[in-house]
């Protein structure tokens, strides 16, 4: 006999999929899970590709903040106040590196904004922290053109909330 997934009572099952019985408080409650798991869909299908864009990039530059915490500023060297994700090439005009991690580190806000990346000591530290070999291959994809799908983002989506979850538990741990 099956139990009810709300209240955990046995119940007699009409259908083989059936996961809740037939009490109103157990019918509203899988409803209202049926709408939620709906409605995520239908926000999902109707989301643009310019919004599924920037919700990846928001979603990736939390993860570099949190990669590269306690780390200073690799443009300045100062510890940043303000943290942002600094693009050594750019993500408007390089879209194929616009989600690799070794074109994206921790900058302070003046350095990404006030300076526009201040990309001449960005590039000398870049090599420093990357080396000459894997700088020479991330200059080579940069000049690549991408055309992200929404379901490129979507993966890339899931694949760094997983590393966030994986970061923050670290950081809780130590």
């Amino acid at each position: 006999m099956k139990r009810c997934k709300h209240c955990k009572e046995p119940f007699q099952a009409i259908h083989w999929n059936q996961k809740y019985c037939l009490k109103e408080e157990c019918k509203q409650y899988w409803f209202a899970e049926a709408w939620k798991t709906r409605r995520k869909q239908i926000k999902q299908d109707l989301e643009t590709l310019p919004e599924a864009l920037a919700k990846t990039q928001k979603i990736f530059n939390q993860f570099i903040r949190l990669r590269d915490e306690g780390q200073r500023c690799i443009s300045c060297g100062k510890v940043p106040k303000k943290k942002n994700a600094g693009h050594y090439f750019s993500a408007g005009g390089h879209s194929n590196v616009r989600f690799d991690e070794f074109n994206v580190h921790l900058q302070c806000e003046h350095c990404n904004t006030s300076l526009s990346g201040n990309l001449i000591p960005y590039r000398k530290n870049l090599k420093k922290k990357i080396g000459d070999d894997q700088f020479v291959y991330l200059e080579q994809r940069a000049y690549l053109i991408k055309k992200w799908s929404k379901d490129e983002l979507l993966i890339i989506q899931e694949e760094y909330k997983e590393k966030i979850k994986t970061l923050k538990n670290l950081h809780i741990k130590k």
